[in-house]
């Protein structure tokens, strides 16, 4: 058998990541093809074929296993990010229109990006953070058992992470509520599928355009008159004279809007649910909640895998997973894939907040392109279920949520819910 014989088999028999359809398929049927792929002794190519899909065409790699996401992760100089980490690549016009997202740089340009935005997240902005959230949660909270909404999304899971990342930012509140509205349209840029259909990349272009717009306002204002806030902090040279130009500090609100609300508010979703779905972890997190909502949080991170994958561009030849990696070929780091490694995780698809040791790679699997804002969902995260859950008032899902069909992000667009009685 032939080299292309095996991929040709390897495809039909663990399906095809190259094609939509294998995204529309239900969240078992996918997980469990990956669990196919981890037993074969190399990464597989999957080509996408003529017809099936208006991404990229390029063939890829599939990385399935925790300890290979892990090894390309912290390997950046071998599997680097530019040109894109996401599928299709960004298009040139889009990085000279709205800059270069900090997910699609490698090396020094990407360290001198992050170092600049790390200096200004000062003990005294997170504990004022800190702070914030447990506010922001309490009151979410308060509205909901007032109001009575039939679904958490718009409710509590998104709005919580947004106000966050706005109060941090220092946006006003007149232009909260047009962000919010644009979010969803901007997140398509990533071109998956979703609902049936594709996402086109472009899609959200005019959404980035306003967002880069209010953005680029508030650094002149924020130049003339700092406050208290991460927008100043961000737009005025520090000792080393390190700051962000207007372009820069859009991408990087951008990055934050469609990255950390839209993960953060996921995370969420799926954590209501899988409560919800296991009573015992439930009442067990009721019980001792500062002892067991650490190992929720990530619990609940690793079994949902906010971010199902990124791509990676390999620049030299490297040996990893039985096969050696040439310069030009792509990868897929599959971290959904990782979360799930029986060589890892005792019982993978089995929901446990006691779970530990539990080296989950929902925030990636290190290196430089580690998650910035891992910390801050974690507060986020925390500050919300404990409302949700030390509450008198007993908030219940009342049927599954409304899964968006995509190979990015594992995306939950509705989640139906009802106050249920008083807890006495």
């Amino acid at each position: 058998m032939t080299v292309t014989d095996q991929v040709s088999d390897d495809r039909a028999a663990h399906r095809d990541l190259a094609d939509p359809a294998f995204w529309q398929l239900p969240r078992p049927e996918r997980l469990a093809a990956f669990a196919r792929l981890r037993e074969l002794e190399a990464p597989v190519l999957f080509t996408p074929r003529p017809g099936t899909a208006r991404t990229s065409g390029k063939p890829f790699y599939a990385l399935v296993r925790h300890a290979d996401v892990m090894t390309a992760s912290r390997t950046p100089k071998v599997f680097a990010s530019a040109p894109g980490a996401t599928t299709p690549e960004p298009a040139g016009w889009a990085k000279a229109l709205f800059g270069n997202s900090m997910v699609n740089m490698d090396g020094a340009e990407h360290a001198a990006l992050r170092r600049i935005i790390s200096r200004r997240f000062t003990p005294r902005l997170l504990a004022a953070t800190e702070e914030n959230i447990g506010r922001l949660a309490g009151r979410l909270v308060d509205e909901m058992i007032a109001e009575r909404p039939g679904d958490f999304m718009p409710s509590a899971a998104s709005r919580l992470p947004l106000e966050v990342i706005c109060d941090l930012m220092g946006i006003p509140a007149e232009h909260r509520p047009r962000i919010a509205a644009q979010i969803d349209h901007a997140s398509e840029q990533v071109g998956v599928e979703r609902r049936g259909r594709l996402r086109i990349p472009g899609r959200g272009t005019a959404s980035l355009a306003m967002m880069q717009l209010v953005m680029a306002r508030l650094a002149r204002e924020r130049r003339r008159r700092p406050q208290d806030d991460l927008v100043s902090a961000l737009v005025r040279a520090d000792v080393d004279g390190e700051g962000l130009s207007s372009r820069e500090l859009g991408a990087f609100f951008s990055l934050l809007l469609v990255a950390g609300v839209e993960t953060t508010r996921n995370a969420i979703a799926h954590g209501v649910s899988l409560l919800d779905r296991h009573p015992e972890q439930r009442e067990l997190l009721r019980s001792d909640f500062d002892r067991y909502i650490g190992g929720a949080v990530e619990e609940i991170v690793r079994h949902s895998t906010p971010i199902i994958q990124f791509r990676r561009t390999v620049v030299s030849e490297f040996e990893l997973g039985g096969r050696t990696f040439l310069p030009g070929e792509k990868v897929a780091l599959l971290y959904a894939s990782a979360n799930r490694d029986e060589a890892v995780f005792t019982r993978p698809d089995l929901f446990d907040i006691t779970r530990s040791p539990n080296p989950h790679l929902g925030y990636g699997g290190g290196g430089p392109h580690h998650c910035l804002g891992a910390h801050l969902a974690r507060l986020e995260m925390t500050a919300l279920f404990r409302e949700l859950l030390t509450r008198r008032t007993v908030i219940r899902r009342t049927g599954e949520p409304g899964l968006v069909d995509s190979n990015f992000d594992n995306r939950v667009g509705s989640l139906p819910l009802s106050m249920g009685p008083t807890v006495t």
